[in-house]
């Protein structure tokens, strides 16, 4: 499910009837690598049935591909566990071997709109692209279990709808896109990331897979498959977007939902239509339609982030679709099926208009043209300037927007833009191009909808430069200068002088080579300021040094106030799943990109042998990791019993004692070092839907090395403490009313000029209410870790 009030599920008892016309050969039974879950079905689902399993899916679509002259099936890489992303393509024979052209015709329509518009009117006969995307959350089976079954009726079948669908259409099915979570039975992948979540970050390789596919093919129409939603409103059965606003702003929304809307009513009327089929259940025989959120709601089922898949889809052209089917079983997987095929006669019937209104939105954003937008929403172009010494986050920005096919140019001489001088080697974004919707959504600073609308339920701000750290300056003045395009960026970083070497506290990739330096056996300081330094020879570190990107320079001298570093080991609480979420997991691959050496140590682990062998500890997850009065189905994940808790507690109390490093990160840690006795700080805390980008004032050393006055930092469920006075403070909240800056909380007055960032003074405890490691996204912020590690 992709968000929102949780539908209650209701308990019956699984179907018998499987409507497969050809049945899976029983595949090995899988040893389910995920001990908190059961193989054959998610404790959380309180509907379970005889899904499909994973190990059986690769055999039968080869059975299906030696069947049919239709049928194209590709392994198209690996997921995070080292699962195949199945990949099945699906067309009539003829546009067998001609998906090349095909690809390079949809790729004219960025090019040249006005031509392929054209084109389009003088050939009704061309083939548009549609891309169904399978159960990106494992514990929602029915959706690949639906696609399997429309793989098998595509290839084999002749009956005049599958022809007719054949003939105006190419089928790409992205069959499992989450292939661990299936296998784990979880929702989330072998890293622990909401893959419907990771769409504007990319970090996982599944990600990676679809947003390829995307790319290759620009589908007219893109489905996500999901479960499970029942009784929005009366008798309304399943889910079918288009959302509810707040809309995302850089859309061409009135193009899409012209379409969307449709579209979403004539999968609603196919559902409806075969009513019939339906295995016995009140629930579907009371069906009186479809919840379409536009249409059944005011708010609360938004497409305003870019980090759900079909939103993501929507910057490509695609008419993108969150499909909910209301149960896991057998009637749910038909009623995604049909609910799918709704969706392709709908376009196929109006498949001309549809792709001219698509290349439509590419032409706006090819003239600059937005009928829709108030004048200045766009600038003309970003300008984005590189540190000659770290061009590392500069240069992850540049790759970022070239993978997402946005075109970035580089100009070769110095130039002037609005009265001030970019140097030569300045990247710049010009906003007249195809894909102008997906550069500005990562590259604007975001805005404040806390008055727009009552709740959000997920991200409300994301900017790439606020949160990447990286500056991207919109300019609504003509970037008329001679540049070279940019095709990629092989970093490679460089030493100069003679030592002693100065490492600055500025980026992921510092940090990174930092570590690997003390992992070979190089000494290496750090002064109050946050930076590093060594005297190795050059020879020693250039190999290092050459990987990360940063051009090292020497220094007169190294600073009388470093210290000297040595490796350290980190453990961080984990989250195995609850709530169906791993909590800690954004934080622990922050710790491992800042390259860090990171145990994950589970609650009875820390309980039963405490903490010894670790330097540092943290706890970065929900307050419930510490407690164990747990539901059944998160039971699994915590602590048994009282005695369990009074263990862990003691030890972590006895790490601290001893030398240990705690570090608790946003806000349930927060509230969890409370409860742990760690803290007597009031931990106050902002609605849990609330969450955005926040004016921070920090220090400026040690803890906060590398930040100052008027910085930025990334709140999610908002923290800040009071009653410090046995604290050392060393950031807080900007003390004026603007120190919110882009998402939404509201009524967060309270928090103007609080502390964000304390420490304890009589303890080793140091508590972070910004979410410094969330997802895998706030780089900028990752080194507020590596300080509370680092600093003595």
């Amino acid at each position: 499910m992709k968000k929102k009030k949780i539908a209650g599920l209701l308990a019956v008892s699984l179907l018998t009837t499987v409507p497969w016309t050809v049945g899976f050969a029983e595949g090995p039974k899988w040893t389910n690598v995920n001990v908190y879950e059961e193989q054959d079905g998610s404790k959380f689902n309180s509907e379970n049935y005889d899904f499909v399993k994973f190990s059986q899916i690769g055999s039968k679509l080869k059975d299906i591909e030696k069947q049919s002259n239709r049928v194209k099936v590709e392994v198209r890489g690996t997921s995070a566990d080292g699962h195949p992303l199945y990949v099945v393509t699906i067309a009539d024979p003829g546009a067998q071997g001609k998906f090349g052209k095909i690809q390079s015709l949809r790729k004219q329509m960025f090019k040249n709109p006005g031509k392929a518009q054209d084109w389009i009117a003088n050939n009704p006969d061309f083939k548009v692209p549609i891309m169904i995307n399978g159960s990106i959350h494992g514990t929602e089976f029915a959706g690949s279990d639906a696609i399997l079954q429309l793989i098998e009726r595509f290839a084999t079948e002749n009956d005049q709808e599958t022809k007719n669908i054949l003939e105006n259409n190419i089928l790409i099915f992205n069959v499992v896109q989450n292939p661990d979570g299936r296998v784990d039975a979880t929702r989330f992948n072998g890293e622990g990331i909401d893959l419907n979540r990771d769409f504007i970050t990319q970090s996982q390789p599944e990600t990676k897979e679809t947003v390829g596919l995307i790319k290759e093919w620009n589908p007219m129409v893109f489905l996500d498959t999901h479960g499970y939603v029942k009784n929005y409103g009366p008798n309304l059965q399943g889910l079918i977007e288009p959302c509810t606003p707040p809309h995302n702003p850089n859309y061409e929304y009135d193009l899409y939902n012209k379409w969307a809307y449709q579209q979403a009513e004539a999968m609603e009327a196919q559902i409806m239509k075969e009513k019939g089929q339906f295995s016995d259940s009140s629930l579907y025989q009371n069906m009186e339609g479809v919840y379409v959120p536009q249409r059944d709601d005011a708010d609360g089922w938004d497409d305003y982030p870019p980090i759900f898949t079909p939103m993501y889809a929507m910057y490509h052209g695609a008419y993108g679709h969150t499909l909910e089917t209301p149960t896991n079983d057998w009637n749910g997987v038909r009623w995604m099926y049909n609910a799918i095929m709704g969706a392709l006669n709908f376009a196929t019937e109006n498949k001309q208009a549809m792709i001219t209104d698509q290349i439509e939105m590419f032409k706006r954003g090819i003239n600059f043209d937005h009928p829709f937008h108030k004048d200045g929403f766009f600038p003309k172009a970003y300008i984005l300037p590189v540190d000659e010494k770290d061009p590392t986050v500069t240069h992850k920005a540049v790759n970022h927007l070239m993978n997402n096919d946005i075109d970035v140019v580089q100009a070769p001489k110095a130039f002037v833009v609005d009265g001030k001088t970019y140097p030569k080697g300045t990247f710049i974004v010009k906003m007249d191009q195809a894909k102008a919707g997906l550069a500005n959504t990562m590259l604007w600073d975001g805005e404040d909808i806390s008055n727009d609308t009552a709740a959000m339920y997920d991200i409300s701000a994301w900017s790439l430069p606020e949160l990447w750290g990286f500056e991207a300056i919109p300019t609504q003045s003509s970037v008329d200068v001679i540049t070279t395009k940019v095709n990629n960026i092989n970093e490679q970083g460089s030493v100069k002088g003679k030592g002693p070497y100065l490492i600055p506290n500025s980026s992921v990739k510092s940090i990174e080579l930092v570590n690997t330096l003390l992992q070979q056996g190089v000494a290496v300081k750090r002064d109050t300021k946050g930076d590093f330094y060594t005297e190795a020879a050059a020879n020693t570190i250039s190999a290092a040094v050459k990987t990360s990107g940063l051009q090292v320079e020497s220094t007169a001298k190294v600073p009388v106030d470093a210290v000297a570093l040595s490796t350290l080991k980190v453990a961080i609480l984990k989250d195995g799943g609850m709530g169906k979420v791993q909590s800690h997991s954004g934080t622990k691959l922050a710790l491992k990109r800042l390259g860090f050496d990171v145990t994950e140590v589970t609650p009875i682990e820390v309980a039963e042998n405490g903490l010894t062998g670790f330097d540092a500890f943290v706890y970065s997850g929900t307050a419930s990791l510490i407690t164990s009065n747990l539901s059944a189905a998160n039971k699994e994940f915590g602590l048994q019993d009282r005695a369990q808790e009074a263990k862990l507690k003691a030890n972590i109390t006895d790490f601290i004692a001893h030398g240990g490093k705690y570090i608790g990160v946003g806000s349930s840690a927060s509230q969890a070092t409370k409860t742990l006795g760690l803290t007597d700080d009031t931990i106050n805390t902002g609605g849990s839907n609330s969450n955005g980008i926040v004016k921070v004032n920090y220090e400026g050393t040690g803890l906060t090395a590398g930040y100052g006055q008027d910085d930025l930092g990334f709140v999610y469920r908002p923290t800040w403490y009071t009653n410090t006075g046995n604290d050392k403070v060393v950031a807080t909240y900007a003390n004026s009313n603007d120190f919110f800056v882009a998402g939404h909380w509201r009524n967060n007055s309270g928090a103007k000029g609080q502390a964000v960032m304390v420490k304890e003074q009589d303890k080793d405890v140091t508590l972070i209410g910004l979410e410094a490691g969330f997802r895998d996204h706030t780089d900028y912020l990752f080194r507020l870790l590596s300080n509370a590690i680092f600093e003595k």
